[in-house]
């Protein structure tokens, strides 16, 4: 089992949720509109963008960390727009 952290800017949220869903990972926490601050600063390089971040965590089997890592990948490479994206993948050693 593995423990998955994913945060990025709060706006794909629906895409994150969908992809966890098309992996089948349906048990999830997700932290909504919370405030951080990314390599391009709070503001995103500007005063309007209000800097606000999404996060999800999940229970993932081993055997869907992988596959799902991918598709998170291709996510982050596809635009500039979507380049703060981060996923940490930790292994659970005991889980009740």
């Amino acid at each position: 089992m593995k423990w998955l952290h994913i945060s990025f800017h709060f706006e794909f949220s629906e895409t994150i949720e969908k992809m966890l869903d098309d992996h089948d990972i349906s048990d999830f926490v997700q932290y909504s509109m919370i405030q951080g601050k990314d390599c391009d600063g709070k503001h995103h390089g500007s005063k309007v963008y209000p800097g606000n971040l999404a996060v999800f965590q999940a229970l993932v089997p081993d055997e869907k960390a992988e596959d799902l890592l991918r598709d998170l990948k291709a996510f982050k490479d596809e635009k500039d727009a979507h380049c703060h994206l981060q996923a940490l993948l930790f292994t659970i050693e005991k889980n009740i």
